[in-house]
């Protein structure tokens, strides 16, 4: 809990120093899109977190969201299926994808980092084959305006995307901080040989973690589809992984696994928006907007490790 107080008071100073550089950063307009926006990546953000936790990583995010996006387009466009429909196709082409690269790191014993690497390359040259490298899109959107509507709509005046994503964080904190399957997955990421000792089926639970961050990827794609409006295979959703990732080690999750919260990553994505949020309203170029992630991503793993190497170093004592 320290260590989410933490990040939460450094979230409150980085949002007090933007908004005295820049008051239109408290404008209604910029918050709720700013909401929006922490709605979309934090769905992500999540699944990303739990697949961390237990030790592993997954770099194909964001060529996922390129493929499922050209899939949508197609669903709703080109084969005029059924919105209900084409949702369930897109959440479970991912879940698909996710059980294909748990199988593949389970049953052929391959590194996540290789499995999810190649993940990035195959499905991003499957969508732009699929779509023949032409840019998808929805034009507009007649006939499927209330999955539109998920993306840039609002209830209440919050934004639908923030709206899913407390509701999908409340259902993930209870399995992850009050149940037996989160403490598995705390144990798997501590050490795997250790949590076979009383009967966990690791196997099954590392490939549930990259299934539950396929059906997170699909929502996410779908609610980022929409708001873009416009998928290009060749582009759509780049290093969307990176961000996903930066978010949860921001918010406590260790890249060695075995540590990580729920609220911590929903702060992480808060203070990693914030902070993309900043790059734009001081007109700071949007080139740097990768080395800002770069350098929030070293930042995290330093202190991880410097927190790491203190914690060993007590425990010796």
């Amino acid at each position: 809990m320290k260590k989410e107080l933490g990040i939460f008071l450094l979230l409150i100073a980085l949002c007090t120093v933007v908004a005295i550089l820049n008051p239109r950063f408290l404008s209604p307009t910029n918050i709720q899109n700013t909401a929006r926006l922490i709605g979309m990546y934090g769905i992500f953000s999540l699944g990303l977190g739990f697949v961390i936790i237990t030790g592993g990583i997954d770099l194909s995010v964001g060529s996922v969201f390129a493929l499922l996006g050209v899939l949508l387009s197609f669903m709703l466009v080109d084969w005029h299926w059924a919105p209900g429909l084409a949702i369930l196709a897109v959440v479970t082409a991912g879940m698909v994808l996710g059980l294909t690269h748990g199988l593949l790191i389970t049953r052929l014993k391959l590194q996540p980092f290789i499995v999810t690497l190649c993940g990035l390359l195959f499905y991003r040259g499957l969508a732009r084959f699929v779509a023949n490298d032409e840019t998808k899109g929805f034009g507009s959107a007649q006939g499927f305006e209330g999955l539109q509507a998920l993306a840039t709509g609002s209830v209440l005046g919050v934004p639908v995307p923030f709206c899913l994503l407390l509701v999908i964080a409340a259902i993930l904190w209870v399995a992850l901080h009050r149940s037996v399957y989160g403490r598995y997955l705390f144990a798997l990421g501590k050490s795997e040989e250790a949590a076979r000792y009383p009967g966990i089926d690791t196997k099954w639970l590392t490939a549930s973690v990259y299934i539950l961050l396929g059906a997170l990827g699909g929502v996410a794609a779908i609610l980022i589809a929409f708001y873009t409006n416009s998928i290009s295979p060749s582009s759509h959703g780049q290093s969307f992984e990176l961000y996903g990732i930066a978010a949860a080690v921001l918010g406590g999750c260790s890249l060695r696994g075995g540590e990580g919260s729920i609220i911590g990553i929903l702060i992480g994505t808060a203070l990693l928006q914030v902070l993309q949020n900043l790059v734009i309203l001081l007109g700071i170029p949007s080139s740097l907007n990768l080395a800002v992630i770069g350098a929030v991503i070293l930042i995290g793993v330093a202190a991880d490790q410097l927190l790491g190497q203190r914690r060993r170093g007590v425990a010796r004592v």
